[in-house]
């Protein structure tokens, strides 16, 4: 059977997403036509080459300099700097891209892919965590779609095809609980980055894997499908489910419940993303319920890691107090990453800019989101 793809550009190419959309694209015989990263340009000139991309983009302009001259027997257009891969995106025709940046640098990114009239397989959560309203209006405006490429999402858009929106009763995001499950305040004192980074069961990044340590990453998650699903906080749960087999849930108001399972492999959420509602054929092994054995599930620990909680307050004071949250969270797990402050302080710093940048729920346009993200890392880093 012959599918039809669209041709794509790969924005956050050489991190964990990154890697595993362009793995997806080798096997489904996708074209991908422009591609982007940070500094790792050496990286980024094999996979121009592997992938023969009209385009390449670094966000660090003595990179870009490099891949140039890596590039230099090849068509390859190379961009530099933050407004490279910008217009990268506005001068290459692609049906899709997939934004795979980290943080909130990749939310200037998702504006344009809109604005260029390509539809959006979104991983960087980010985006819609520091200006969801922005980024769905956009969407709306342009009309285009926007398919999440978070397993959580995907699994609830896959989900979301058994009932309307007037049938949800409520969403249910999965949790793995990270390495810290089950631990107290008391235990997380004299914990190691290393400590950290041992997730039982995805391979991440190290920034997305610290955040999936201290729940902040299932805080924004509850953020992005509020603005992705248009389902207010009070209708989102979150369950610790440690196997990572059930990817999220949707029950619907006659109590019936549908999950979604499958090995925990974000190809799946790439695949899905970019074919949706259409599915082929399989790029990831197959789950077998016999060796799974049995599914669990907890409440997350809210007293421990309170910036699930912070995350709920945040959507809830709106404008922009979700971009506060993040921005403080950014500095702070890169302080740790660098081995600068303990777990614990990423905790501590997060609520204390949060709650003195209160103000930030006045703020709507991006240029004053953009300003409360900048004043609240600058308050960040006096904390480190």
């Amino acid at each position: 059977m012959e599918y039809s793809f669209p041709t794509i550009l790969v924005l956050g190419s050489t991190g964990s997403v990154g890697e595993q959309a362009l793995d997806v694209a080798a096997q489904c015989g996708i074209t991908v036509k422009g591609i982007s990263a940070n500094r790792n340009w050496k990286r980024v000139a094999e996979q121009a080459r592997q992938f023969g991309v009209e385009a390449a983009a670094m966000s660090d302009e003595s990179a870009a300099r490099e891949l140039r001259a890596a590039l230099a027997d090849t068509a390859v257009r190379v961009y530099g700097g933050s407004e490279g891969i910008l217009q990268m995106i506005c001068e290459t025709n692609a049906g899709f891209a997939v934004n795979s940046i980290l943080g909130e640098a990749g939310l200037l990114p998702t504006l344009a892919v809109l604005d260029a009239g390509m539809d959006l397989a979104l991983a960087n959560k980010e985006s819609l965590v520091v200006a969801g309203e922005i980024v769905m209006a956009k969407a709306r405006e342009k009309g285009r779609r926007i398919t999440p490429v978070d397993s959580e999402h995907c699994a609830i858009d896959q989900c979301l095809r058994a009932g309307s929106g007037k049938e949800i009763k409520k969403l249910i995001l999965t949790a793995s609980g990270g390495p810290f499950f089950g631990k107290k305040t008391a235990e997380l004192q004299g914990l190691t980055v290393d400590d950290a980074l041992a997730h039982p069961t995805w391979s991440m990044g190290a920034k997305i894997t610290v955040d999936s340590a201290t729940l902040m990453n299932k805080g924004f998650e509850v953020i992005e499908a509020a603005h992705l699903f248009g389902v207010g906080a009070d209708r989102i749960d979150v369950v610790v489910h440690r196997e990572s087999i059930i990817h999220s849930m949707v029950e619907y108001i006659d109590n019936s419940i549908m999950a979604q399972m499958s090995v925990p492999d974000m190809r799946l959420c790439v695949q899905y993303a970019l074919t949706s509602p259409a599915r082929t054929p399989a790029v990831i092994p197959p789950l077998d319920l016999l060796s799974v054995g049995k599914l669990s599930f907890y409440a997350p620990d809210e007293e421990t890691f309170p910036l699930l909680a912070a995350a709920r307050r945040a959507l809830a004071l709106g404008g922009a107090a979700p971009a506060a949250l993040n921005a403080a969270n950014e500095v702070a797990v890169g302080a740790f990453l660098e081995r600068r402050i303990s777990l614990l302080r990423i905790f501590e710093i997060v609520l204390e800019v949060t709650q003195a940048l209160s103000h930030a729920k006045e703020a709507h346009t991006l240029s004053e989101i953009l300003d409360i993200d900048r004043a609240a890392r600058e308050l960040a880093l006096t904390r480190i």
